[in-house]
């Protein structure tokens, strides 16, 4: 059996001396006590040596990829390739897979190998000869530096970093934004509250306040290039009318400074001055750039459910490969943390969805079927966020199929409420035309007279008739109650021959 070991000062390959050894795993450690021992278990065949640290960080970025490197591939088909007959021994399964495929060797991978690597890693100064232990000690370190850096330079995760900082700053700046906002709606509506009721765009409101400054400069000022027609009159007939108070030249400034954009400034805002105009500006460009990224990124996630909610959710997992380890269940209740472990503490009914909720999907559906919408939506986007993570293809086409199936099963759920119950179910109910079929109650005047009423004299026609009636009624009484009597007095005589014998003592 060969063995390839890998070292930071190149490739090893070594020759097991005794293999019956190698079946005791348990006590494999006790050979590698000491490098007389070791010695005994295998033997350096070959040691490929690198020439400089690009040429070992070269080797090692393959080895941790599992990919087969040109040097590595020369020394097995130099070496290995003359006792093809026997077994190499490799320490990543993934690389053996590879090794067999291209060069027809027969690689093994078991615990036994890896106790014999760790044995001759504890050994390696005194089975690899010719290598100083302060060299291989410098290029450990070298190498350790140089892999380090290369992580961090060609990291994916550094992709998902630029999303998950920009959905924070726009969050942040939403926040920011409002409260400046606000602040310029309260200030200035002392001076000028009508304003607020006609203008309820924010960005247009400041955009006014800063050309104009005091009301009374409304009626002289041109607002056509910020506001429509229509309103413009009405702002400027309100100016004149106003029930606000009159403010200082002070106060106006300090609105202004509040509400204007410095055109002296670079482009990119400094968040220090306050000033709404330039910050909604820079909140717009961001928006674009967190698009774009999003739909380079993850176009099929993006597609599913809005750049928006798929940079918070990237952002609320670390990274997109983080996200694509979560189940869909998980995906479904992101953000809503608080609220599960809540309902699992006081076992209560668990929350049916998190950050998933802002989609445009679910807010579309009913509010009954928005918990069924949402468990599908997360399923189809668990799908998509994998295949944006670990596919190699970048177009949208997943995401749009998912999305089709999304809205036509929330169709049916829609449509579902208007279908027959009974009969072939398929067929929509008809909607027929709607008739009023109210009744008409006309007004009875006999409840307004307070008179007493007099009966009627019936005739004498009547009269024998209601008597005939009454007769007859009594007659078939009687007869009832004649059959029940001589029922009861037959019942007696069958149960009791003689139950007249005391009747008859007694009489």
């Amino acid at each position: 059996m060969l063995v390839l070991f890998e070292t930071a000062a190149g490739y090893a390959i070594f020759k097991v001396l005794d293999e019956k050894k190698l079946q005791e795993v348990d006590s494999l450690w006790k050979e590698f006590e000491t490098p007389e021992k070791a010695n005994k278990i295998v033997k350096l065949k070959h040691f490929e040596k690198f020439q400089d640290t690009t040429e070992a960080l070269a080797a090692s970025t393959a080895l941790v990829e599992g990919k087969l490197s040109k040097n590595l591939k020369k020394i097995l088909k130099k070496i290995v390739a003359k006792d093809a007959h026997e077994q190499l021994a490799i320490a990543d399964a993934k690389l053996g897979g590879v090794i067999k495929d291209k060069l027809n060797l027969s690689c093994i991978h078991s615990p036994m190998v890896t106790e014999l690597m760790r044995g001759i890693r504890s050994q390696v100064e005194g089975l690899i000869t010719g290598l100083p232990s302060r060299e291989m000690a410098a290029m450990c370190l070298g190498l350790a530096h140089s892999l380090s850096r290369y992580k961090l330079k060609f990291s994916p995760d550094k992709v998902d970093t630029m999303i998950v900082q920009a959905i924070s700053l726009l969050d942040d700046l939403d926040k920011e934004l409002n409260n400046y906002i606000m602040r310029c709606r309260e200030w200035y509506g002392w001076h000028f509250p009508e304003l607020g009721k006609i203008i309820t765009d924010n960005l247009t409101y400041c955009k006014c306040v800063q050309k104009v400054g005091d009301r009374k400069n409304f009626s002289s000022s041109d607002l056509s290039d910020i506001l429509p027609e229509e309103i413009e009159v009405d702002v400027k007939a309100a100016a004149e009318i106003s029930m606000g108070t009159e403010v200082s030249e002070e106060d106006i400034s300090n609105i202004l400074h509040l509400c204007e954009q410095d055109e002296n400034r670079g482009q990119r805002p400094s968040l220090a001055q306050i000033q709404v105009i330039e910050i909604s500006e820079y909140r717009t460009q961001l928006y674009d750039y967190l698009k774009n990224r999003m739909m380079a990124i993850a176009p099929n996630l993006t597609v599913m459910v809005g750049e928006l909610v798929g940079a918070r959710l990237i952002a609320h997992a670390g990274s997109l490969l983080n996200l694509a380890k979560h189940p869909a269940s998980t995906v479904q209740i992101l953000g809503a943390e608080k609220a599960l472990f809540r309902a699992l503490k006081s076992k209560r009914d668990t929350p049916k969805f998190g950050l998933i909720y802002h989609a445009s999907l679910v807010g579309q559906t009913t509010p009954k079927n928005k918990g069924k919408i949402s468990r599908m939506l997360a399923a189809k986007t668990a799908l998509s966020i994998r295949y944006d993570a670990l596919g190699e293809d970048s177009s949208a086409e997943l995401g749009a199929e998912n999305r089709l199936k999304v809205e036509t099963r929330m169709r049916q759920l829609e449509e579902k409420g208007i279908r027959r119950i009974s009969g072939t179910g398929k067929a929509l109910a008809r909607a027929d035309r709607y008739q009023h079929k109210s009744e008409v109650k006309t007004f009875d005047p006999s409840g307004d007279s307070t008179l007493p009423t007099v009966a009627k004299k019936r005739k004498i026609e009547e009269v024998v008739e209601e008597e005939t009636e009454v007769k007859i009624k009594a007659k078939k009484i009687k007869l009832e109650l004649k059959a029940i009597y001589r029922y009861q007095l037959e019942s007696l005589s069958l149960n009791n021959p003689h139950w007249e014998e005391p009747f008859l003592k007694g009489s």
